[in-house]
């Protein structure tokens, strides 16, 4: 039985400014370990776009496209499907908005069109899209991304009870199944691993990060985190590129 689960965010959290896990925090992930807690990545991202992230530090436990897909020591737990009834409906909202989605599962994904959006952010994340419209005929899809910079409520009042969206880069909106988030595939993996009854632990710095933060015993906000989720922390660490990892679980006596 583990002593405690720890849950961590990986941009601007786990990862450097070059969206690499430090040597520092694959030692502190090594000693949490040897200390019998469990360590699990939380992440808007879907398990394809870090694997190199689970070879580097052997964390096989995954909430992943923000609660849409979750897996246990590298077994699948649940993963949640957008019907094509859905998006279709915001392909077609989309396109009078003139923005561009893009479709997921944990394997891999594809574009509906090319940007200057999609290209920066694909460039910033080392993935090398394609553009396939009808993608989602063919392929289950768990997760989706909306490109825009500035139309979050209008997403959000369109598609209330039918998607949950929220802002993770300024570039789009992570978008998932009404009621979805990084809250309920925690909740899915506690209780499903049998981890309820332990004590819990988050570290974040976006807002998709709140309703993790909500779920756990101990949420612990990045130093360069957004003002909001440091609001909600219970300890404030420093940033991810000043130790911030190795702090917050130093300051819990996570490790030594």
């Amino acid at each position: 039985m583990y002593k405690a689960v720890v849950f961590f965010d990986l941009d601007g959290t786990l990862f450097d400014n070059q969206k690499n896990v430090s040597d520092d925090n694959i030692a502190a992930i090594n000693q949490l370990r040897e200390n019998n807690i469990l360590p699990v990545i939380s992440t808007g991202r879907n398990i394809f776009e870090i694997q190199y992230v689970i070879d580097a530090t052997g964390i096989n436990s995954l909430v992943s496209a923000n609660g849409s897909y979750v897996q246990y020591q590298g077994k699948k737990l649940k993963a949640e499907q957008i019907s094509d009834e859905v998006i279709e409906e915001i392909l077609a909202f989309a396109k009078k908005q003139g923005d561009v989605i893009s479709f997921y599962n944990n394997e891999e994904f594809a574009l509906t069109a090319e940007n200057d959006l999609t290209k920066v952010n694909y460039r910033l994340l080392r993935l090398t899209p394609h553009v396939e419209p009808d993608f989602y005929k063919t392929h289950e899809v768990n997760f989706l991304n909306v490109f825009n910079y500035d139309k979050d409520k209008l997403y959000q009042d369109e598609f209330k009870g039918e998607l949950s969206l929220v802002r993770n880069n300024p570039r789009c909106l992570d978008t998932m199944k009404w009621g979805i988030s990084k809250q309920t595939g925690i909740q899915a993996l506690l209780k499903k691993a049998q981890l309820g009854d332990i004590p819990s632990y988050a570290f974040g710095d976006q807002l998709n990060d709140l309703q993790m933060f909500a779920e756990v015993d101990y949420p612990v906000a990045m130093g360069n985190g957004h003002p909001d989720v440091k609001a909600k922390a219970s300890f404030v660490t420093t940033s991810n590129v000043n130790g911030g990892i190795v702090n917050g679980l130093k300051h819990y006596g996570l490790i030594k």
